[in-house]
């Protein structure tokens, strides 16, 4: 999308300081534009007749109307992609959590006073949610995602160099590697809940906020088979048992002799994302090669793709989800393009290829 056509976001929060915030940080990006600003979900209605925006961000805790109401009557009456701007307290995780499986597509924490390098970390990630909501397919007006390019700030080299050698200790056990951003949280969803208890250890970056994905795991571990939680350093990586990345700290995968298990670490964005598919994707070829089974979903940009080339030529085995099933066909169609995907599926036939490939 140029500059001469600008996404249009309309703002809809309780908070002047918020909306500001949000109005000054979209609005440094050429490529969005604010169509409107709105106190409440009544007054939203009428910047929406005014206007059509191509993104709403919206808050979920307002007086008059709360969020999820609103959003319901969106997705039911016009559906137009949605970003929710969420507190950081448990009771708006939960309700933010919920609003993605009510159909917005991403999540944003709402502004806050910080330093000038958190600013400008928070500033690229709001905005390229943004731009990852305009592409996003919803409800009834499914249409074509076209591929952005987005310029990575830093490749996985700034957090595990590229081996020069892939000599690794032998090992029988399988593990499954899986990256997603967009979308993610409900294809992650589907994905998990037909897993059998005997599922093969599965490791996971899904690009979300800090303090959101410990909550997303225990949701997830209420719906699921197996044991799904917040990855913490050290954790083993074992069957039956799903590790979800902090938010904000990037995730790599690790051997010990036999023993599979995770590193949480600090350092910056890599493809502009931290936690990074392409640290977690650059991990598993160095320690765990043809032993990997890898999975790339729905999401934008290019974060993973470069990642699963190397799980590719190291010997695992690679799948992507299709188009027809992506909110975005950003991350996987990338991945596809660099020949790293053995296998291209709908989201509903990759569990059961996993497990078939990991058996």
């Amino acid at each position: 999308m140029s500059r001469a056509n600008p996404i249009r976001v309309l703002v809809v929060d309780d908070s002047a300081f918020v909306r500001q915030a949000l109005q000054e940080i979209l609005e440094s990006d050429p490529q969005i534009a604010i169509s409107g600003v709105a106190g409440d979900p009544y007054v939203a209605v009428e910047r929406i007749k005014e206007q059509l925006p191509d993104v709403i961000v919206l808050d979920v805790e307002m007086p008059r109307m709360d969020g999820l109401t609103f959003l319901d009557r969106i997705m039911s009456q016009h559906p137009i992609p949605v970003v929710i701007c969420s507190t950081l307290t448990a009771s708006g995780s939960d309700v933010a959590l919920a609003a993605l499986s009510k159909g917005a597509v991403e999540i944003i924490t709402k502004p806050k006073l910080g330093t000038r390098e958190f600013f400008e970390e928070s500033r690229v990630r709001i905005c390229d949610v943004v731009k990852s909501a305009a592409q996003a397919r919803v409800g009834k007006q499914s249409r074509p995602a076209a591929i952005r390019a987005v310029a990575p700030k830093l490749t996985a080299d700034a957090i595990l160099k590229k081996p020069n050698s892939s000599a690794m200790i032998q090992t029988t056990e399988k593990v499954v590697v899986v990256g997603a951003s967009t979308g993610g949280t409900e294809a992650l969803r589907e994905f998990l809940e037909v897993m059998p208890l005997d599922a093969p250890g599965i490791v996971i970056v899904q690009h979300m906020p800090a303090e959101f994905t410990a909550r997303f795991a225990h949701r997830l571990e209420k719906l699921c088979r197996i044991t799904v939680k917040e990855a913490a350093n050290n954790d083993s990586v074992i069957r039956g048992q799903a590790l979800i990345a902090p938010g904000n700290r990037h995730l790599l995968l690790k051997r010990s002799g036999a023993r599979y298990f995770v590193e949480v670490r600090d350092g910056p964005l890599v493809c502009r994302h931290r936690p990074s598919v392409d640290v977690l994707f650059r991990s598993a070829a160095r320690y765990g090669g043809r032993n990997v089974v890898g999975v790339i979903m729905t999401g934008m940009g290019d974060d993973g793709a470069r990642g699963m080339l190397e799980m590719h030529e190291a010997g695992a085995y690679t799948i992507a989800q299709d188009e027809a099933t992506s909110v975005v066909f950003g991350m996987p169609a990338e991945a596809i393009k660099l020949s790293a995907v053995d296998h291209v599926l709908p989201l509903g036939g990759i569990a059961g290829e996993v497990v078939r490939r990991a058996a």
